[in-house]
């Protein structure tokens, strides 16, 4: 059977931070390291080839949201800047019905990186907006490690890129381990894991001995973005 798509109450502009008083459901995204929450400026991380590292800055954005269920799909068009600094939850207003999955996007789309500077999420003040190349960070890491070989031992993993075949952003999907029911006034929350170990090593292998700084769109950056959909996982559905 074929699915109908309902697009669902928005804030006046798409490209807002969405923030709902009454959220019908609230994702929380927990980044973890070694099976611990991440802790700016402070813990230390190794990655599976026991390269020790520190984080200072990890941001990313989340777009184009969709339950999707048997008979019905929501889809929720705003976009979430996710930071560890501080902001870790996406709240939405969403129909009632029976979900059984849950998906959206690392990353901004084609039409949004053309759009020039924008607000909200999009803002550039948010560091996320790469004003010599017209387009989006979509994944921003950033921290310290001796394995590194820039200066000061930096490393800055920059991930974007939407044109053509350097196009870096990817649609990420969670089955859901059972069946999410959202029922006129319920308030449901999914904890969403973001396992960062397997940003270093996915489908593909990042070495910050040799990857320590990607800056751009390109090769590397796609390489990279390629392992975004093994660091997902469901923690808990309440």
């Amino acid at each position: 059977m074929l699915l109908r798509c309902i697009t669902l109450l928005l804030l006046p502009h798409t490209v807002l931070q969405a923030q709902v008083k009454n959220p019908h459901l609230l994702l929380r995204f927990v980044n973890k390291a070694n099976g611990k929450p991440i802790v700016l400026l402070d813990s230390a991380y190794s990655n599976n080839f026991e390269e020790s590292y520190q984080l200072t800055r990890l941001k990313y954005y989340i777009s184009d949201i969709c339950l999707a269920g048997k008979q019905k799909r929501s889809a929720i068009k705003n976009i979430f800047l996710l930071d560890a600094a501080g902001s870790d939850t996406a709240a939405l207003s969403v129909k009632t019905g029976t979900y059984n999955s849950l998906r959206f996007k690392l990353g901004v789309d084609s039409i949004l990186n053309c759009s020039g500077a924008q607000a909200g999420a999009l803002d550039p003040l948010n560091g996320m907006f790469w004003t010599w190349n017209s387009g989006y960070v979509f994944f921003k890491l950033e921290g310290y490690s001796a394995s590194s070989t820039a200066d000061l031992q930096r490393i800055e993993h920059h991930i974007g890129g939407y044109q053509g075949s350097n196009k870096a952003s990817k649609e990420i999907e969670l089955i859901l381990k059972e069946a999410l029911i959202i029922k006129e006034g319920d308030h449901r929350e999914i904890t969403i894991e973001v396992n960062l170990d397997r940003y270093w090593k996915g489908q593909q292998e990042l070495k910050i001995a040799s990857n320590a700084l990607i800056m751009s769109p390109g090769d590397l950056a796609k390489k990279s973005s390629q392992n975004f959909q093994g660091m997902f996982s469901i923690a808990e559905i309440k």
